[in-house]
């Protein structure tokens, strides 16, 4: 159950260094709020809440956590958390967050998601838990599969709530409507996508130190089949109509408040997909 070989290990550490300049981006943006959320307004997603459902007393474990936010949230609903990330930067942010927030009983642990199941010594949890915009800086679906479905406790059960494949594919650089496909759909073992742009998906300054981050697509299939391999059962697989930023430059507000939707033929392209998988008792 190890990561991906050692040709890779040059786009972690590019990815690490650029997750660690983001984090003072991040935590001074409107987009994440911090002073939001330590008011209790920044919530989790309505649809991530109603499908994971009630979380009191159980334990949860946030995959690729960033500086915690999202996983202080399910601490403020009940669950017991613990949160792992790539960036160091990230990690000492959300025990900072944790102390500021007044919220107790929380770790938080520097890793890569491949090495999860070392890291925490092989602990496992009732809930592992991935968020929005997580699996695409990852070279190897399966070996990621391996490492979530042996955190999870038998009985427990694996979500994530994601960007579909099919967006990601698509050009999001054109400022009028219209679909035209510029990146790979499936994996590939080169990055499918290398950022150099230096601005980070927020408001706030550019990055000037690290500005280069390399992506990757993970067909829905690849990733369904991945947790099926590794030993956990499909719930649930729903795609969804809306996404929780601007994707593409020509999207308009939807009835959420913080969704964004195709301006019309909604049908056409699925934005976001969510999924629970369970390990058999």
């Amino acid at each position: 159950m190890s990561r991906p070989g050692p040709e890779y290990d040059r786009y972690f550490e590019g990815n690490r260094a650029n997750w660690d300049e983001r984090v003072p981006i991040h935590l001074a943006s409107r987009s994440y709020d911090v002073t939001g959320f330590l008011r209790g307004e920044k919530l989790l997603t309505r649809v991530e809440r109603e499908e994971m459902g009630d979380v009191r007393g159980k334990r949860l474990l946030h995959l690729q956590c960033h500086f915690g936010m999202d996983t202080l949230n399910w601490a403020r609903l009940g669950a017991t958390v613990t949160g792992l990330d790539l960036s160091p930067a990230a990690i000492e942010a959300a025990r900072r967050l944790a102390t500021y927030a007044e919220i107790a009983d929380t770790r938080f642990i520097e890793a890569n998601v491949y090495d999860a199941p070392a890291a925490l010594g092989g602990e496992t949890f009732d809930i592992v838990y991935t968020g929005i915009g997580a699996v695409n800086w990852l070279p190897d679906i399966r070996a990621w599969a391996r490492a979530a479905a042996a955190c999870v406790t038998p009985g427990g059960f694996f979500y994530i709530m994601e960007c579909h494949p099919v967006l990601w594919s698509l050009d999001n650089t054109g400022a009028e409507p219209g679909f035209s496909l510029k990146y790979p759909y499936f994996e590939t073992v080169e990055p499918g996508y290398i950022a150099g742009d230096a601005l980070t998906y927020t408001d706030g300054p550019p990055l000037t130190q690290s500005p280069v981050s390399y992506e990757w697509n993970h067909g829905l299939g690849e990733t369904i089949d991945a947790l099926l391999q590794a030993g956990l059962r499909l719930d649930f697989v729903h795609e969804h109509r809306e996404v929780y930023w601007q994707a593409l430059p020509w999207m308009v507000p939807g009835e959420d408040p913080r969704a964004w939707v195709l301006p019309e033929h909604a049908e056409l392209v699925p934005l976001m997909y969510s999924l629970r998988a369970s390990k058999p008792a």
